[in-house]
């Protein structure tokens, strides 16, 4: 089934990787995984990021959109910070908010089938590699997961090692067991 977010991933954003002739608005929240960062320009969300330091997710941001215009926006955004937490304590739930990410053709077949991932199942980096036409881009594919923009919505964290163990998360290893803890309940 494909969803409005796999739609907006096949979509070629105009503009450039660091934000030029942008507006995004942004909102910093408390949750059960530390503080939030949700970051959108007008076609939708272009950053959601988890950390223990709001000061630090916003420099994150900034820096990865020095030429953008950076406002906050708590009111606007809201709405969409209470179904990203939703979603991230269920999955199952569903979510379908529109997302505005650039990354290459690669990235983006990668981050297409972590979306295809069902929430308590997980998958390895080969076998994504496998499943995407590139078995030996198992490296690469690791690399798409960490360049992932929308923790949660691209669901890296179902991504273990060939071993089984967890490997590298983004946002921490620790929010990644509890993210499957809460999938794996259902």
């Amino acid at each position: 089934m494909e969803t409005e977010t796999n739609r907006n991933l096949d979509a070629d954003r105009l503009w450039r990787v660091d934000g030029k002739n942008q507006a995004i608005r942004y909102t910093l929240a408390r949750c059960e995984l530390g503080w939030l960062l949700v970051a959108a320009t007008e076609q939708g969300l272009c950053n959601v990021a988890l950390g223990d330091d709001r000061n630090e997710l916003f420099r994150t941001m900034e820096t990865r959109f020095p030429a953008a215009t950076v406002n906050r926006d708590d009111e606007t955004l809201k709405d969409w910070v209470s179904e990203i937490t939703r979603f991230a304590r269920t999955p199952t739930c569903g979510m379908s908010l529109p997302l505005d990410v650039y990354g290459t053709a690669f990235q983006r077949r990668v981050w297409r089938e972590l979306q295809a991932i069902p929430a308590g199942l997980t998958s390895s980096y080969q076998k994504i590699a496998r499943a995407i036409g590139k078995p030996q881009a198992h490296r690469a594919v690791a690399n798409a997961c960490g360049a992932n923009p929308l923790a949660l919505i691209i669901p890296c964290h179902r991504v273990l090692r060939k071993d089984g163990r967890l490997g590298g998360y983004r946002w921490g290893k620790e929010r990644k067991r509890r993210l499957l803890d809460w999938e794996a309940e259902g």
